[in-house]
Order: structure tokens, then sequence, then C-alpha cells
């Protein structure tokens, strides 16, 4: 009686391993981070996502005013958490603190329709769409709601213009410039 009993609690430990072990590995195929955007506006901003990002709505918990206490979207293979900024919250919306702490950066297959379409959406340049010396067409936007979002996609660049915009760079970041994305931009642009 003793082996039964022995060899059962084996097997709920096996299972318990087998549980433990395929559920970690099943977080390591995925996404392990999700983002959590708190915004002012909320069920505007999922309408703007879906239209600049083709974002999809997984579900939402709204309250009696319309405001959303919890919602999910998924854009690409990417889901994004988010809800409405609440007061009494610690949790601020980038129009409440000024500015965005974070980018969120989506990878496209055609970053200039993807990019035109977010900028036909609402979304503003902070950094113009060009192609940037580690070899992808890189820029970045600002949504309405003040989240920014960086937008690429790897493209074919000789050696040569690759240096010279990492020169132009670099030559600028040498004489202690701060610089701001534009001017990064604006610099490789003009000593090409």
């Amino acid at each position: 009686m003793a082996r039964k009993r022995s060899a059962s609690a084996n097997n709920k430990r096996k299972a318990s391993r087998s549980r433990s072990s395929s559920s970690s590995s099943a977080a390591s195929k995925g996404h392990a981070v999700t983002p959590y955007l708190t915004i002012a506006g909320a069920s505007e901003a999922i309408k703007f996502y879906r239209n600049a990002f083709g974002a999809r709505e997984l579900g939402k918990t709204a309250l009696p005013d319309g405001k959303i206490l919890h919602a999910r979207i998924k854009i690409g293979g990417s889901m994004i958490m988010l809800s409405d900024e609440f007061p009494g919250s610690p949790h601020k919306s980038p129009s409440s603190i000024g500015t965005s702490t974070v980018t969120l950066h989506i990878h496209a297959k055609n970053v200039d329709k993807l990019w035109q379409q977010a900028i036909s959406a609402g979304a503003k340049v902070m950094m113009p769409l060009d192609n940037q010396f580690w070899g992808e067409r890189y820029g970045q936007l600002a949504d309405p709601f003040g989240h920014h979002w960086s937008l690429s996609q790897p493209v074919k660049m000789s050696r040569k213009e690759m240096e010279e915009k990492r020169s132009a760079v670099m030559s600028m970041f040498s004489q202690g410039q701060h610089l701001s994305h534009a001017e990064v931009t604006t610099a490789s642009a003009v000593n090409q």
C-alpha cells in the first residue's frame, strides 16, 4: 500500500513539473512583456490605433459613463492593454505628465504605407521616416493621446551611405551637441 501511495505522489509531482515547464516554455515562445497604456480618451484611442496601425480589439470593460476600465488590443502579433486615466490613480496619461516615458515600436513589412496610414489617422511626426545609419528605414510619431511610436523596416543600404550617415551623427555627438531626432536626420541628409 505504501508503494501505491508513493507512486501516486511521484506521478503528481511529475505532472506538476510538466505543467510548470510547459507554461514557462509557452511564455518564452511569445511576448513576455505586455505594455499597459494609460490614456485620456481610451475609447477614441482604440479607434485611432485601429485606423493607424490596424489594431484589433480583443475585449474591453467600460464603466457606465463610457470610460474604459480595461481593454486589450492586438497590433500584429503583439497585445497592448489600456485604460482611461482615473482621478486618484498613480497611473497618469502622457497628457497629464506632459510627455510619454516610453516608445512603442512596430516592425513593418511596408513601413512607408503604415507611416502614411498613421499620419492620415492623426499621428504627428517627431522624427521623419528616413533610411538610418543602422540599416533601417525608421521614424518616430506621436499619437493624438501623447504616446510615442517608432516604425521601421530593414532596408538595403550601401556601406558608403551607412558610413556617411553614421559619420554625420557621430561628428555632432563628438562636438558635445545634444541632438533631437530631427537634427540627426537633417545632419545625415546634409552630409550626403
